[in-house]
């Protein structure tokens, strides 16, 4: 079993649905995850975050709340999420969707890191692979299909853009 696996295999509900998408990032993991763990500045790295407030904790802390403005021309335009796990040892993050005026009711992910086996093995860290999960309820007069595809071009989206700016720090510092 991948060292991962385990955090990313979910039983699904027949009202719900979910997906696992992985990035390979040409950047250490240790900066990668430095980027990842800032449950209170997600806009560092996704795209269609506007802005995030912290309405309850810390942000590094499970029970954190945040409220996050999303960009323009998205259903909805602000969601609460509950920090439910960081681990700075073994490199996962998990959050829920507590609130917020769009259809993602009952969201979680998990994302988990770990260096790229190939890299390891050759004794060099460069590389990190970022796998991300979702469950997610299917709304009232929408679809699977239609709610996975939602969720899985945000979700690639997200993890394209943190490959684009981890791997230009990384970049700035060799």
């Amino acid at each position: 079993m991948d060292k991962q696996d385990s955090h990313h295999n979910k039983t699904l509900l027949p009202n719900q649905c979910g997906s696992s998408h992985s990035q390979i990032i040409d950047a250490p993991l240790p900066l990668v995850w430095s980027i990842i763990r800032q449950f209170d500045n997600p806009q560092a790295h996704k795209q269609f975050i506007k802005s995030c407030t912290i309405r309850a904790g810390d942000g590094g802390t499970a029970g954190s709340i945040r409220e996050v403005t999303v960009s323009s021309g998205l259903p909805g335009s602000s969601s609460m999420e509950r920090l439910d796990k960081l681990d700075d040892d073994k490199h996962v993050m998990n959050f829920s969707i507590v609130g917020g005026d769009h259809k993602l009711a009952n969201y979680s992910s998990i994302t988990t890191l770990h260096k790229e086996d190939e890299e390891e093995e050759k004794g060099v860290s460069r590389k990190t692979v970022v796998t991300q999960s979702y469950v997610v309820d299917v709304p009232a007069g929408s679809s699977k299909e239609d709610t996975c595809l939602f969720a899985d071009t945000i979700v690639g989206c997200n993890l394209r853009s943190l490959a684009k700016v981890t791997e230009k720090m990384a970049g700035k510092k060799l």
